[in-house]
Order: structure tokens, then C-alpha cells, then sequence
């Protein structure tokens, strides 16, 4: 089995599918402390006028060290309608460029119509399994909490993989390829795991005037639609250790 950790994201950029099309398992780790300004609650698309803006899920108030798993939207701020406004926008241009608007926008309604609740682990995994289905990706969609793995032997970032690829028993973790340097592979090899590094290939595509890299999967679907995000999907290499 190959597998891959990463932590729920807010509709994420294209490599973070690329991953999970590239695994058989695919673990949403929500044990770990929420950082602010991170992607879990926030991604980026285009704005008005050029460059690009966050598209938000509103948080209720937790502790500064709070895990992931216990953090909550705060959807009295109605933040679905104001994501969906922000795309609807008239005179920034994904109504008027974008190929593949409609039929972004009715996957957003049907996804946020399925999400239940304030858990954002929850509703991260809403997303992920619903984009997963649009796109014809059969990998199976963990969450990290829900298997209650032992982390006792965790001593520093790069053994959280390891531990958890053990308690999975696959035999392949594969990790994008920035984040290498965090990983010791003799200690992989010690537990008889392959390690692997996915390596995205240059995604260039069509959109609009310029192009702004490592936007959300919202804006690779607006220019690309359904057959051509499943494309962008393999385009990326494994390099092993």
C-alpha cells in the first residue's frame, strides 16, 4: 500500500491532488497544532483587478495551541454565500473568462449542500471526498483522530510519517518533495518503508491575463473543467530515495 499525510486542507492547490492520485491511502492529520495563516481554513484565487485573494472559513475563538481536530467554523458568518459571491464577482472575470464557471460553481453548491456542522477537520473531508468523486479518484480518505495512532515514539517532524505508515502497514510513503529535508531515510529502512518524493511537473494553464502558480483546485477547475483537471492530475514524477 502507498501512502500519504497531509494536513486538511481548504480546498488545495493542484499538488496536493496530484498526492492523493498518487496513493492508495491518503490521511488527513488533524492531530497536530492549528497555525495560523496556514491552509487549513483558507486558500487563495483570483481578484479583481489582478494578483488573488483568500477565500475563508470564519473561525470560532480556541486556545493559540488548539489541534486541528478541535477547531471549529463559525457559520452564523454565512462564509459559503460569501466564498460563492466572491467568484460570482461580475467584474473581476471568472463569470466572464473563466471556460468551466457553471460547472464549478454547481460542484461548490452541491459540495457546501453536503457539509454538516463546524468541525473543520469535517468539513475538509467533505471537500476532499467530494472533488475526489468529481474527478474519478478511488483512494481511500482517512482522518488521522478517527484511527487513534500512538505517537509515543514521535521525536521530531519527520517520524509523525513514519510512525503512522507503520501503523498502517504500507509499504510506501510518499511526501511532496519540498518537505524532503524533514526526513531521515535510514530510519525508513529500518521499518522496511520505501520512501518516496512526488515532484509536480510545471502546470501552466490558461487563465485569463498572466498566470498566478499554486491556486486552489477552485481555480484550476474554473479554467481547466472536470477532463482537463484530471489531466493536470499525472502530471508529476515519484523520485525515490
Amino acid at each position: 500500500m502507498k501512502l500519504a499525510i497531509m494536513q486538511p486542507y481548504f480546498f488545495p492547490y493542484i499538488g496536493y491532488w496530484q498526492l492523493i492520485h498518487a496513493v492508495d491511502t491518503f490521511i488527513l492529520f488533524d492531530d497536530v497544532q492549528y497555525i495560523r495563516h496556514g491552509w487549513v481554513n483558507r486558500n487563495r484565487v483570483l481578484k479583481h483587478g489582478g494578483g488573488w485573494q483568500y477565500i475563508t472559513v470564519p473561525l470560532r475563538k480556541h486556545s493559540l495551541n488548539e489541534l486541528i481536530k478541535n477547531i471549529y467554523a463559525h457559520n452564523e458568518k454565512d462564509w459559503k454565500n460569501k466564498i460563492l459571491r466572491q467568484l460570482d464577482h461580475y467584474s473581476y472575470g471568472y463569470k466572464n473568462k473563466a471556460p468551466f464557471y457553471s460547472e464549478t460553481i454547481d460542484l461548490l453548491e452541491n459540495i457546501f449542500s453536503k457539509i454538516q456542522g463546524e468541525n473543520l477537520t469535517a468539513i475538509n473531508e467533505t471537500i476532499v471526498k467530494e472533488i475526489c468523486r468529481h474527478l474519478n479518484m478511488n483512494t481511500q480518505i482517512l482522518i488521522s483522530s478517527d484511527q487513534k495512532f500512538n505517537y509515543e515514539y514521535v521525536q521530531d517532524a519527520g517520524e509523525w510519517a513514519l510512525r503512522i505508515t507503520e501503523q498502517m502497514n504500507a509499504q510506501e510513503y510518499i511526501n511532496p518533495i519540498a518537505g524532503a529535508h524533514i526526513f531521515d531515510n535510514g530510519k525508513f529502512q529500518l521499518s522496511k518503508i520505501k520512501l518516496s518524493f512526488l515532484k509536480s511537473d510545471d502546470l501552466n494553464y490558461a487563465q485569463g491575463d498572466g498566470f498566478e502558480p499554486s491556486l486552489s483546485i477552485v481555480d484550476v477547475l474554473m479554467f481547466n473543467g472536470q477532463t482537463g483537471t484530471k489531466d493536470l492530475l499525472g502530471r508529476y514524477s515519484i523520485e525515490s530515495v
